[in-house]
């Protein structure tokens, strides 16, 4: 049988806890040791499996027990006996089993549209629409608060042929942050540099720090304060020349929306685990641009399942235009868990042409970094 129209017979998942090389510092927390994500994996009747990969972060989107529950508890019964070619209305379903939960809606959708293409014998890209680009320039974050760490990672980037860089700022001093900057205006010229605050000024200090960073002149300025502080976020954005990005304040379509209403950002960070999976990722892209806004393809704490599936949205995407984020399997874990490597070449992020994601998780690894698990033996 390889027809869509075959039923969905297996659903299992792994929580797992991937050791990282460095401490990792953001606006509103940090990772250090280990990031943890949610693998799912679907099979049919005639035996394909597809795999999705739910990348949450407790003080972002939430916690992997809280994805693993959702995933389990709520979302498997809509799914076992389901056909695999229904998946807009298995994940209109799940829309309504569990309240937000964003991270495990994205990883259903990545195993759906995996399972979908390896069965039909096409990209998870041509699910999508069909693809607009073959390569998406690569950014990675600067965000060890020992500087020195840094350093000798933008050697290997520039080894690489990366050429941009996002400068995480916010998580300790401003004296840290302008250091940086120059530092990177001396020695990086040939660098492009964004800067990120993940929400970590206060309303009080924003307008002069953000000030201060415009004098550099990066490619954009991100979410500086709370998410929920839209009003100050349309204060910042006309207060300089450089293009403010939305992150926290967006996750969604509806979010999207609302920016665009209150005039709060230039762009967004569209990423699958906010919006809730690939086609509600790339309406928030479609929302923005209608408004004459920017976007690009943010990520979380990904293993390079989820960065696989970040891939063949943006390939899709034509609205998305500012590169992506997909570092983390190549930069920050020890060992991603893929049968092969998330392919970068040139600081080029390269889309799959094979069916599905065009990658697998190796099934020795999900096993030994597994801290639990709901898998029929």
């Amino acid at each position: 049988m390889n027809d869509l129209s075959q039923n969905i017979i297996g659903y299992d998942l792994w929580h797992l806890k991937l050791p990282v090389t460095s401490r990792r510092d953001h606006g509103i927390g940090s990772v250090e040791g280990a990031c943890e994500v949610v693998m799912l994996r679907l099979t049919s009747e005639d035996g394909t499996q597809g795999f999705g990969e739910a990348s949450p972060w407790s003080v972002f989107t939430g916690t992997p027990e809280a994805t693993f529950a959702a995933l389990d508890r709520y979302i498997r019964p809509l799914v076992l006996g389901a056909r695999v070619g229904d998946r807009s209305a298995i994940m209109a379903r799940a829309a309504c089993a569990v309240a937000h939960c964003t991270e495990a809606k994205a990883a259903l959708e990545t195993a759906l549209l995996d399972l979908a293409g390896r069965i039909s014998g096409i990209p998870v890209w041509s699910l999508l629409g069909g693809r607009c680009r073959s390569t998406t320039p690569l950014s990675c974050s600067i965000a060890n608060p020992d500087f020195s760490q840094d350093i000798d990672l933008l050697a290997r980037l520039r080894e690489d042929g990366v050429r941009i860089v996002k400068l995480k700022t916010g998580f300790k001093d401003h004296a840290f942050d302008i250091m940086r900057l120059e530092y990177l205006a001396q020695n990086c010229p040939e660098f492009s540099v964004r800067v990120d605050y993940n929400q970590g000024l206060s309303i009080e200090e924003a307008p002069t720090r953000v000030r201060d960073v415009a004098r550099f002149n990066p490619d954009f300025i991100e979410q500086p304060v709370r998410a929920h502080h839209f009003g100050m976020m349309a204060k910042l954005r006309q207060m300089t020349d450089v293009p403010l990005l939305a992150d926290e304040s967006v996750f969604g379509p509806e979010d999207m929306e609302r920016a665009a209403r209150e005039s709060i950002c230039d762009g967004v960070s569209v990423k699958i685990m906010k919006s809730g999976g690939l086609t509600r990722g790339q309406t928030v892209a479609r929302i923005a641009a209608a408004h004459g806004l920017t976007a690009y393809g943010g990520d979380m704490f990904e293993a390079g399942l989820a960065h696989l599936a970040g891939t063949h949205m943006i390939a899709a995407t034509p609205e998305i235009t500012l590169g992506c984020e997909f570092y983390q399997a190549s930069y920050f874990l020890k060992e991603d868990i893929l049968e092969e490597p998330f392919r970068i070449q040139n600081g080029q992020v390269c889309v799959p042409e094979t069916p599905g994601l065009g990658g697998r998780p190796e099934m020795a690894k999900l096993n030994h970094y597994a801290v639990a698990k709901a898998v029929s033996e």
